[in-house]
């Protein structure tokens, strides 16, 4: 090898080093995420798995003996496990039908050119507001408001009856079985309506304008344009709003957890699953984590059987 050629040969092995540890400078970016990820994530998750296998009591205190599937056999037959979670469906149940309906509603209003409203971005700002607001805020504003002795709602109702000379029983719209789940449902759609409002919207404003021109040249009307274009095409929106809302209904905590009292004749209608799994997993008392994981893991599995039914919903569309 010839000295030109051993220089060539030095120059070019020089650059391979370079460029290997200019490469390799990228895991020292990344390493801080996969760190706090591995910890903050993974590692609960594998945990409470383990967890769920054992008879813990509280982690991290005392032995832990393996039991297998003992706690998994446990709350498929625990009734009151399966009485949260009716309540959880329940309750979602009618935030949807009102959620989806009245962000429905306003869509139809502000993207028929008939009504050609303004101020679409300030609306925008003002539906979506509530969902800003912390849980614990619009728990405390909506027990004022609906408290049965004082609250502004009953005094609302009290005054109409005055008004045909009739009398108004005040109702505990939070302490009373038939009245509470319906009621924290309404909060909960005035909460998240916005959101599906501007995910709606936003489903709409990406349909292209020349099926509305055809459609309108053919002199098709309002309702036909919205059943055969509109509808059709944002199917996909509406499913993945449907289903997500579903996912999060599941986890519905925050409020039912604030707006109820253990002592009311309402608690056991708006106790959810994740409220279930909160006595068992952070309550003084009643701590049972292996019980707790378990219970949080069937919740997963629920989660993931939704998940699943979403994507072949999806992929049977595409088809």
């Amino acid at each position: 090898m010839s000295e030109d050629e051993e220089r060539a040969w030095f120059i070019m092995e020089t650059k391979k080093k370079k460029m290997k540890n200019y490469n390799n400078a990228g895991y020292y970016f990344v390493a801080p995420f996969v760190i706090v990820f591995l910890i903050f994530s993974v590692y609960p998750v594998v945990r409470t798995l383990y967890f769920s296998f054992t008879d813990a009591k509280i982690a991290g205190v005392g032995t832990a003996n393996w039991v297998w599937f003992d706690n998994y056999k446990r709350v498929l037959t625990d009734k009151f496990f399966w009485r949260a979670l009716w309540n959880t469906v329940r309750i979602w149940g009618v935030n949807i039908v009102l959620q989806l309906g009245l962000a429905f509603l306003l869509m139809m209003v502000f993207s028929d050119v008939k009504y050609k409203m303004r101020g679409l971005g300030i609306f925008r700002v003002i539906y979506y507001l509530p969902n800003l607001i912390a849980a614990t805020s619009v728990a405390f504003l909506f027990k004022t408001l609906l408290d049965w002795r004082y609250g502004t709602f009953n005094q609302i109702i009290s005054g109409i009856y005055q008004l045909f000379g009739k009398t108004y029983n005040p109702i505990d719209w939070l302490g009373t079985a038939s009245h509470a789940g319906v009621t924290i449902a309404v909060i909960q759609t005035w909460v998240w309506f916005g959101n599906s409002f501007i995910m709606l919207m936003a489903g709409v404003q990406g349909i292209s304008k020349d099926y509305f021109e055809a459609a309108a040249i053919d002199g098709a009307g309002r309702w036909t344009v919205f059943g055969k274009i509109t509808l059709p095409l944002l199917r996909p929106i509406l499913l993945y709003v449907a289903i997500t809302s579903l996912i999060g209904g599941l986890q519905m905590f925050d409020l039912p957890y604030l707006m109820s009292e253990k002592a009311s004749a309402s608690y056991d209608s708006v106790q959810t699953v994740v409220m279930y799994l909160y006595k068992f997993g952070f309550e003084t008392g009643t701590t049972q984590t292996g019980y707790a994981s378990a219970i949080a893991y069937i919740i997963f599995l629920i989660i993931l059987a939704v998940s699943v039914v979403q994507f072949k919903l999806f992929n049977k569309k595409e088809e």
